[in-house]
Order: structure tokens, then sequence, then C-alpha cells
């Protein structure tokens, strides 16, 4: 595939496409061996040796890319990241630390699958597949998400037949179908799964908040076919595998 030089340099981390321009005016770029004098030319990401600062940038390993040495140009990259506490799920923020800044990756194109509240945890995809992404976020697709909740009330079997025939959230929205699975419940607070259809705003605070009970952790710990692993620490990223993402595309 044949890309810019200052987009495949970006899409690396190597730098802000400014920066890189910059660059290849001052004659720090090359491509075979030959100096790079314009931004618009165009690099074989499979072929070409490119040069950056007397650093070989060719296809080989995401793991030699996290480790400084060859770097491999990756069209698509798809992130799982176990997104703790007070973080926000966007790309910059001038006040918050965001997910970008906790992942594995120099990539200045990714972005988050929609979105966690800054006190929730858990299953976080991150990608620059804006294809997969409105097929995740579509609401004609409902794909489940399963989230692990605490409240500081009694849930009930009741509320768990509100939930599966649609509950009325309040005037402007009722909720699709959802699935309560109680794991405890009494006075001083329950605990239980909650699988949603859909990814309104505070959405799963608001259902809750509509039966009496007011969130105190959340955590959502599935996306469809994608699953939190049990045993990925907090705050911790790593990259999907190849049978990860066919899962995602729909594949078997």
């Amino acid at each position: 595939m044949k890309i810019r030089i200052d987009k495949y340099l970006a899409d690396m981390g190597a730098g802000s496409r400014t920066e890189i321009k910059d660059d290849i005016r001052k004659g720090l770029v090359y491509i075979n061996g030959n100096k790079v004098k314009s931004a618009g030319e165009k690099a074989d990401t499979l072929n070409d040796e490119v040069t950056y600062k007397e650093n070989i940038i060719k296809y080989t390993t995401f793991l030699n890319m996290l480790r400084n040495m060859d770097i491999k140009y990756i069209e698509f990259e798809y992130i799982l990241l176990n997104k703790p506490a007070g973080v926000v799920s966007a790309t910059e923020d001038r006040k918050e630390k965001t997910v970008l800044d906790i992942i594995d990756s120099k990539r200045k194109d990714l972005f988050p699958v929609g979105r966690l509240d800054k006190d929730t945890e858990g299953l976080l995809l991150l990608t620059n597949d804006g294809m997969l992404a409105h097929e995740l976020l579509s609401p004609k697709k409902h794909v489940d998400k399963k989230y692990y909740v605490e409240t500081d009330g009694l849930l009930t079997d009741e509320h768990r037949k509100l939930f599966k025939n649609g509950i009325k959230v309040d005037d402007e929205f009722t909720a699709k179908e959802a699935e309560l699975q109680i794991l405890s419940s009494g006075d001083k607070g329950s605990k239980a799964y909650l699988t949603i259809r859909e990814g309104k705003y505070h959405q799963v605070k608001r259902m809750m908040e509509a039966v009496g009970n007011t969130v105190t952790y959340l955590k959502r710990i599935s996306m469809g076919p994608l699953t939190l692993p049990e045993d990925m620490e907090t705050g911790t990223s790593r990259m999907l595998t190849d049978s990860e993402i066919n899962m995602l595309k729909g594949g078997k």
C-alpha cells in the first residue's frame, strides 16, 4: 500500500505532520536512499525502506515498534484497554488525563469506540478503523454491552422483569430490552450483571435510578464478542489478537 510520507511517519508516532514536513525541508527523510523533497511523496509500506533522522522504518513486527527498533506500518490498529476510573474517554483534554495517554501506542489517529464515564472502569476498544467503529456503535446493530454493577439499594426479580420488558427511564427515553442478572441483593446494596443493547448517555446509571438504586461501582466486561480478560490489570492495554479482530468483524 502506498501512502503519503508525512502521514506514514505521523501514524508511526514519529511526530506531527507539521514537524515531519519541517524535517523533510531539512533533508532528514529518505525513501530507498533518495532524499524526500515533498511531503506528498508516497512510500510503499511493504517494499520501500524509509529513513527518518537516520532511523530505518520498515515492515516488521509491532513488538519491535514498542521497543523503538524497526517499525511496521499497520493501517489499522485495535487496542483493548482495561480503563481505570479517573481517565476520560476522549482523544484529548486540556485538564484531564485521557485514554490515549495511557495506552501502548504512539499513533495519533486512534480514538475510543464509544465512551465510558470518567468514574467507570473496564473494557474500552481504541482503533483508527472508522468502519468497524460505526458497525459496533450503530443503533441498528444492537451490539450487547455487559456491565458489572454495584448499587446502594435492593434489586429484585421485579426489576429484572422491568428491564427485560424495556424500562421507561424518563419522559425522553425508554430503554430496549435489557438482561439483569442479580448476583446478590440486600438493603445495604446489590451486585449484578446488566446487559444493554444501546449506549445512551449514563444509561446504566439512569436505568438503576429508575428503579430506586444509585450506582456505586460500574465496570464494562464485554462488548459484542469481545470480553475483558479476568487477569487483565486495570489501566493496562494490549493489541487485539487476530481472532478477536475477526470476531468483531463478524468472522467465525
